[in-house]
């Protein structure tokens, strides 16, 4: 089969993607992958060190406001479709999905018109302006949240999960904890604020340091590359207990997480993905700075359900978070009903439910 995947602008599109090549390349040598992207986005970095073979169009996104940037978009769009149309032609694409981010409007809008089997993959439980514009084009709309179906056309949505979420499987948590500087044996929480890390989060954990220090269990804090520096001059003023791990940014972020007991973080698609694959506990913070609140809104899919503690940004100060943690980590019994929560909301096979959802797309269109 040939499959063009296209998805950009951030890591929570572009991961999910690269997730997904990798699960169907290890159970379907004969598959072979086009990713199409912007030659300024992040894909193309990442893209590109993955060795998958990557094209690239010219495109940008709508602007909110009333602007002639936006006439433009339109003509970059036009350019985009056809542009798109030529490389699938050329790659004899059998099937094209869009994990997300505005380069795939044109991408999967030219498939759509070239007849060509069509996925959009929502990781959000709330979907963004692309996915909206898309989904009244392609033939099926695979999504993550049961919340994310309310926007869809019910006939042709289907829940399958994160792709990210079947790569945490399988991993060694003993070899994770070790490799992060954590001790086996002891109870472990993972405090992170995504790839850049989170102010907020950051000032309320150095306020707690001394605290942090007498309790019975061992944080692994991630502070980000951005904030790095600026933690390490606040951690030298008030010391770093024993049992608290400091890091910038860890690199095998699902060897770490398989380890970990406890995850205090934002309230990203990939996170909660990962997470709820293996049916960890969480306190998520969302970030009230994303589009349509997004996050607050995929951080109520797990917290309504048992599975996560929602703590507010507005809300965050150190004592709050420090008795969010206790309240959990301490106590075997709701530690026990929110692992059982989380696991519930899991879909660990998600990269394998789109490669089925894909095949019976060819398989129809081949009828």
């Amino acid at each position: 089969m040939k499959i063009v995947v296209s998805g950009g602008g951030t890591g929570g599109h572009i991961y999910p993607a690269l997730a997904l090549i990798r699960e169907i390349q290890k159970e379907h040598k004969d598959a072979e992958f086009l990713y199409i992207g912007t030659e300024k986005g992040l894909e193309s970095t990442i893209v590109k060190r993955e060795n998958i073979p990557f094209k690239s169009i010219h495109i940008t996104g709508f602007r909110r406001k009333i602007s002639l940037e936006n006439v433009k978009t339109v003509l970059r769009f036009l350019k985009g479709v056809r542009d798109s149309k030529r490389m699938l032609k050329d790659f004899k694409a059998d099937v094209v999905i869009g994990t997300g981010g505005y380069v795939c409007g044109p991408v999967v809008y030219a498939a759509a018109k070239l007849g060509i089997p069509t996925i959009i993959h929502e990781q959000n439980s709330v979907p963004g302006l692309t996915n909206k514009f898309l989904s009244r084009y392609v033939d099926r709309i695979a999504v993550c949240f049961e919340e994310a179906k309310a926007f869809f056309p019910e006939n042709n949505t289907v829940l399958t999960g994160n792709p990210r979420a079947s790569e945490v499987l399988g991993q060694d948590g003993i070899i994770g904890r070790l490799s992060a500087g954590l001790k086996p044996g002891k109870p472990a929480v993972l405090v992170f604020g995504g790839s850049r890390g989170a102010k907020p989060i950051n000032e309320a954990v150095i306020k707690t340091l001394a605290e942090l220090g007498e309790k019975p269990y061992q944080v692994l804090y991630i502070t980000g590359d951005v904030h790095y520096e600026d933690v390490q001059n606040e951690v030298e003023l008030v010391g770093n207990p024993e049992n608290v791990v400091i890091k910038p940014f860890i690199h095998n972020m699902p060897e770490v997480l398989s380890g970990i007991d406890l995850v205090v973080s934002r309230a990203g698609a990939t996170t909660l993905a990962e997470i709820t694959s293996l049916g960890v506990p969480s306190i998520l913070i969302p970030s009230p700075y994303v589009t349509n609140n997004h996050q607050e809104k995929n951080a109520r899919a797990l917290s309504d359900h048992g599975a996560a503690e929602l703590l507010l940004e507005r809300d965050l100060t150190g004592k709050k978070l420090v008795d969010s943690i206790d309240k959990i980590l301490l106590d075997p019994n709701k530690m026990k009903d929110m692992k059982k929560a989380s696991s519930k909301l899991g879909i660990p096979d998600a990269a394998n439910r789109l490669y089925n959802l894909m095949e019976e797309l060819v398989s129809k269109k081949a009828k």
